[in-house]
């Protein structure tokens, strides 16, 4: 009777899932798998598709041919991987540090805290494209909000978006100064989701804690690393998860400030992430239509990285985070 009930509630759950389960195969599960499918498929062509399940047209062969000619000499793909690798490492520290210690301020400021929470929270709801645009206007070389800042206080123009022309050139002096325009974009736009996590935890943390720290005569400081740190730490590494594998995806920030092409203005540095790199070859622009399996091959690539990355935050959420 018990085993009975057991089926039955089995079947039943698995029919109120069904749905979602469709959903998932239908829109998640198999274009991951036709991405990897296509990604050994050198010549692949959209227009010239057998259908079937799992049955792109083939005119040149299997292989790992896609993945050779996206190392290669030549291909945007490898500066694509580093600018992403780049952004990634400046801008999740940069971001995690800054939402704690804001998160921290809020929750000190009682007074002005509801409407303080509600200014931080305003790049959240925002358009992506237009926040984007802004900074492209506040950053541009001629007559940008920064460089009329700078010349009030006697300093020169800073070609913020420009790069060097010589293409010849990885990175350039130039180069770092977009990358920071860049920086600066995505660690604002970031902050909101992370401080309201962090702020609406550290709300829920018991006060005894604090307590007992002042009574001991604890610093500020010391109770800063051992006790507010310690019981966010859940938060910080969930957080730290998430913003890793947003980074890595990064595309409409660089659209937003420089352009579908994501270049450096009047020079030719790429300043386009690895997202960037599959929808410009997925779309055909750079070198005919048979470029789809240049895009896949890229994103495998990604998948594997994030997958990478995600797996070593698990390892050190095992050893770091309190719950």
């Amino acid at each position: 009777m018990v085993e009975g009930n057991k089926t039955r509630n089995f079947w039943r759950g698995m029919l109120y899932l069904s749905p979602a389960i469709i959903l998932l195969l239908v829109f998640t599960f198999y274009p991951v798998i036709q991405t990897f499918v296509i990604s050994f498929n050198y010549g692949y062509n959209y227009a010239l598709t057998r259908f079937g399940f799992f049955a792109p047209y083939n005119p040149e062969g299997w292989g790992f041919a896609n993945y050779a000619k996206i190392f290669s000499e030549g291909n945007p793909f490898v500066q694509c991987l580093l600018n992403t690798i780049i952004i990634v490492f400046v801008s999740v520290p940069i971001s995690i540090m800054l939402s704690l210690l804001i998160a921290v301020a809020l929750n000190s400021i009682k007074p002005l805290q509801k409407f303080l929470q509600t200014i931080f929270f305003l790049p959240y709801v925002t358009n992506t494209i237009a926040i984007g645009m802004v900074f492209s206007v506040m950053f541009e070389s001629e007559q940008g909000l920064m460089n009329t800042f700078l010349n009030l206080m006697g300093q020169s123009s800073v070609n913020w978006l420009g790069g060097n022309p010589d293409a010849s050139i990885l990175f350039d002096s130039q180069f770092f100064t977009s990358l920071i325009v860049l920086t600066t974009y995505i660690v604002w736009n970031s902050l909101p989701f992370k401080v309201i996590i962090l702020l609406s935890s550290l709300q829920s943390v018991d006060r005894q804690y604090y307590q007992a720290a002042q009574i001991d005569g604890t610093t500020k400081f010391r109770t800063f690393t051992k006790i507010t740190v310690p019981l966010l730490s859940p938060q910080i590494f969930y957080l730290l998860i998430t913003s890793f594998i947003g980074a890595f995806k990064e595309y409409t920030s660089v659209v937003a400030i420089f352009g579908d092409r994501a270049e450096s203005v009047g020079s030719h540095n790429n300043m386009g992430t690895v997202v960037w790199y599959i929808y410009e070859y997925l779309k055909g622009n750079r070198s005919g239509a048979a470029t789809t399996g240049y895009a896949a091959a890229g994103a495998v690539v990604l998948f594997f990285i994030i997958l990478f990355f995600t797996g070593i935050n698990k390892i050190i959420e095992k050893k770091k985070v309190h719950f």
